[in-house]
């Protein structure tokens, strides 16, 4: 089953817009284990076990596994997500951009190493640093186009004078990923729910592709405008929330409060829906 047909089932199965994020942070976790990064796995297979129902995807940040040495440890929580939620598909969020032999070995940790379902990518080299992901048929790859941060608006909101029309940057991504990039129907695109209407934008211009859109929760988006902005009949959306799901308590009940927080942004997303 490929990474659509995996997400457009988990969507449907769980009832759910909703992606948790994995961005283990050992000093915030419960007190039990606070400070303590060989407890990565732990924490994080514990949020996995009381969500699996609620989400249509889960998305490990690789930077907060790779910053404690607990590659190993992202190994076995992949192994325990494909056990305990095979029905839910897995994005590395590794955000990676480099060219040929580069890419491919990129390409190889995350989808051999790892077992991902998707990937996400940064653009800016072009095609070239994106198509050794695309030899991997069936899997995702979701590439940056209009990110949450502030400091997008330095690139992704200037305007190509080299391009017919003038596109702001972010809009010629969004023409590329939809166009002639897609070869295969594996791509998609990032964008921030702190930006509804350029959301709108982006769906205007890529009609069919899948959006992963980050920036619900703790950034501040607005989860019921994103909805409205992004969803589409044939266009899905998988809308991302981390800390204010993860960290949703300091205490023996991380698991719950975070099921329950989960419960509680699903019912946001899907009144908006409605």
């Amino acid at each position: 089953m490929n990474f659509t047909d995996m997400l457009r089932d988990a969507t449907a199965q769980n009832n759910s817009l909703l992606c948790v994020g994995l961005d283990p942070e050992p000093t915030r976790f419960p007190a039990a284990m606070q400070g303590d990064p060989r407890k990565i796995y732990d924490f994080c297979a514990a949020i996995v076990d009381s969500t699996a129902d609620l989400v249509c995807a889960f998305k490990p940040q690789i930077a907060y596994f790779a910053a404690h040495g607990a590659e190993d440890q992202l190994e076995r929580l992949m192994q325990h997500m494909r056990a305990n939620a095979p029905q839910v598909p897995v994005i590395l969020d590794a955000k990676r951009g480099d060219i040929g032999s580069t890419a491919e070995q990129y390409a190889k940790e995350a989808f051999e190493r790892y077992g991902a379902d998707a990937v996400t990518l940064s653009p800016f080299m072009g095609f070239d640093s994106i198509e050794p992901y695309l030899a991997y048929h069936g899997k995702g790859a979701f590439l940056l186009c209009r990110t949450s941060n502030p400091g997008g608006d330095d690139l992704q909101t200037q305007r190509l004078a080299s391009v017919e029309g003038q596109p702001l940057m972010y809009e010629h991504v969004a023409r590329l990923a939809q166009g002639p990039w897609n070869k295969n129907g594996q791509l998609g695109l990032v964008v921030g729910a702190t930006y509804p209407q350029e959301i709108e934008r982006v769906r205007a211009i890529a009609p069919t592709l899948p959006l992963l859109i980050p920036g619900v929760g703790a950034q501040g988006g607005d989860a019921a405008a994103t909805v409205r902005a992004g969803l589409r009949s044939d266009g899905p959306i998988i809308v991302n929330s981390s800390r204010a799901i993860l960290y949703a308590s300091k205490g023996e009940d991380f698991a719950a409060a975070a099921r329950a927080e989960a419960m509680r942004t699903r019912g946001v997303l899907e009144a908006a829906r409605g």
